[in-house]
Formats: structure tokens, C-alpha cells, sequence
């Protein structure tokens, strides 16, 4: 009986508590050259090296972040305190983006800022990538690809404009800590203010306070609230016809990036996801009424008898009608 294990799996999903969908994983990738500062690369990686082991610790589940060191031409990077980072080279692989992409100073980043091949990747890459940071020098780099700090769907810039006078003063483009601060107001978006704050605590013991204001709940929704309340949409409202359009307007996003983000936070579609809540309330239907099949795929939004036949058992490997009568079965013992 396939739909056995699908079934109960897709309720209890559908019904679970926003925190606990897993998001997708995110790639984050630090870009060294050598000579570049230990200490600002060293926090933006720990960042999210703590988060991680947090989630799993807390939840089993696995790692969110995969973080990747990059350098020019691969292999060692000897920093300015001569430790040694093994790096990855810069390839076509890395077309696709990041979701965020850190690059670091130093004096070798000086030097690339002339590099034509590195120049030529960091402007293919970065219109992929969700948000690009420079640490320390690492803006010379960025300048020379024509390439700004710049973090769309707000994912680290927006934290600095909610602030007060007091704690803006202090988070200044000079501050060292500033790539530290964007990072952490990334796990905040992906993993809730709860996490954010116990990553740091743990960097900084007794010092966490000077970034509970840039963590705290004031400013607008993230692209991330927009999207979970656009899923909630989608659920409450699957039964009737809706299209991905009027979902991409409740989160106030245009179409294209709206498919974009949801597929980032819930690792499906929203089609899928209209489809899943569809499928829930058709199995509800099914085993708890004596509904024809054509209304109960009228009733949950599926369209018609033959549309939901063919979904059931595409999805589930058998009709909505032996789906029904083996779900009787078992219930009756």
C-alpha cells in the first residue's frame, strides 16, 4: 500500500508549526586572498559554523549553512596572522550564486582588484547571488568589478536601517564586526531571533547585548515572514480557484521573485505546495465522507473526478476510490 507512509507524512507536515519546516540549504561562500584579516573572515564563518551546530543540537536536523572558502587560484591562502585556509578555485560551477557571498581583504585583494578573470567571475556570479558583503578591503574588489554591497530581499541590510541613532553610530561601515552583525541577522531570517541570539552569546559571552537591538522584532517583515504568510495563504485558501499570481501579491513580491524565494524557503514550489494542501484535504474527504469522487475534487480544489484520479495516482500509486476502501479497512481493523 504506497499511500500508507504518504498519507499520514503529508498531514502532519501540512499541519506542523512554521519553525519546524526545514529550510532549504543555504551557500555561503568567502572569497580570500592572501594577507586578508583573520579576524572579520574568522567571525562571519564561526557565525554560522555555531548556528549550525545549534540546529542540529536542538532539532537532529541537518546542517543549514555550507560554507565555502575561495581564493583566485585555489589551495593555500596564508591570512595576516600566517595562519593557512585550504581554498576551492573559482570555476563555472559557482554560475549559479550564493545565497550570500563575502569578500575578504587584505593585501592580495589589492592586487586581484586587477585580476581580469577574477573580475570577469565575481560579475557573472554575483547575479545569482542574493547578497554580496565586503570585509574589510575586500570593497576595493567589489569597486573594481563595478559591484556594490548590496543585499536584495533585505537579507542583511535592512537591520542596520531599524536601529536607533545609538547602536547605528556604532555599526558604521568601518566596524569591524559589521559582516558579523549581517550574518547574524541572516540566521535570524532563516532559523528564527531565538537562535540568533544564542549564536551570540556563545562568540561573545557577556557582550551579546550590543546585537539584541539589531535582533530584535522592530522594522518590517523579512522576505522570509512574507513568504511563510503567503504559504498560509496558499493553504487556507487552496480549495478554491487561485493561481501563483495572486499568491506572489499577498507577499508583495513580484511573480518571478516570489517563485525564487518560496522554492529558497520551503525547498518547493508553490504549485507543489498548493498541490500538497489540495492532496491533504482530499484524503480527509475521502475517508471521512461518503462523497462522490467528482465533488470531493470539486470541494478541494482538484478540478474534476477524472484531473484527480490521474493526480492520485501519479502521486500515490493508486485510485481515490481503493484509496478510500483500504483506508476503511485498516480503520476498522
Amino acid at each position: 500500500m504506497p499511500y500508507a507512509s504518504i498519507e499520514p507524512a503529508l498531514m502532519g507536515w501540512l499541519h506542523a508549526p512554521a519553525q519546524s519546516i526545514k529550510c532549504a540549504t543555504r551557500r555561503i561562500a568567502i572569497v580570500l586572498f592572501d594577507d586578508c584579516a583573520l579576524l572579520g573572515t574568522g567571525l562571519v564563518a564561526e557565525v554560522f559554523h555555531v548556528a549550525n551546530e545549534l540546529v542540529a543540537t536542538s532539532a537532529g536536523d541537518e546542517w543549514i549553512y555550507d560554507v565555502s572558502f575561495l581564493s583566485a587560484r585555489g589551495g593555500n591562502v596564508t591570512c595576516s596572522s600566517s595562519v593557512r585556509v585550504w581554498t576551492d578555485g573559482l570555476d563555472a560551477r559557482h554560475y549559479s550564486g550564493f545565497d550570500a557571498l563575502f569578500i575578504a581583504g587584505g593585501k592580495g585583494a589589492r592586487a586581484a582588484a586587477g585580476d581580469e578573470r577574477l573580475i570577469g567571475w565575481l560579475r557573472r556570479v554575483e547575479t545569482n547571488t542574493a547578497a554580496v558583503r565586503a570585509i574589510d578591503e575586500g570593497r576595493e574588489v567589489l569597486d573594481a568589478a563595478g559591484i556594490a554591497n548590496r543585499d536584495r530581499d533585505y537579507l542583511f541590510g535592512s537591520y542596520l536601517r531599524q536601529t536607533n541613532g545609538e547602536v547605528s553610530a556604532a555599526a558604521d561601515t568601518s566596524d569591524r564586526l559589521e559582516p558579523m552583525k549581517g550574518a547574524l541577522a541572516m540566521v535570524k531570517r532563516d532559523l528564527g531571533l531565538d537562535i540568533a541570539r544564542s549564536v551570540a552569546e556563545r562568540m561573545m559571552p557577556g557582550a551579546s547585548s550590543r546585537f539584541v537591538p539589531l535582533l530584535g522584532d522592530a522594522g518590517a517583515a523579512t522576505a522570509g515572514d512574507k513568504i511563510r504568510a503567503a504559504a498560509r495563504w496558499l493553504q487556507e485558501n487552496c480549495e478554491r480557484p487561485i493561481s501563483i499570481a495572486d499568491a506572489a501579491q499577498v507577499a508583495a513580491m513580484s511573480e518571478r521573485n516570489f517563485l525564487r524565494r518560496f522554492k529558497l524557503e520551503l525547498g518547493m514550489t508553490p504549485s507543489d505546495y498548493l498541490l500538497q494542501a489540495r492532496l491533504a484535504i482530499t484524503c480527509s474527504l475521502l475517508i471521512d465522507s461518503e462523497l462522490p469522487v467528482d465533488k470531493i475534487a470539486r470541494r478541494s480544489g482538484m478540478g474534476n473526478g477524472d484531473r484527480l484520479a490521474k493526480i492520485f495516482r501519479k502521486r500515490m500509486m493508486i485510485s481515490p476510490t481503493e484509496f478510500r476502501m483500504q483506508s476503511r479497512r485498516e480503520a476498522g481493523g
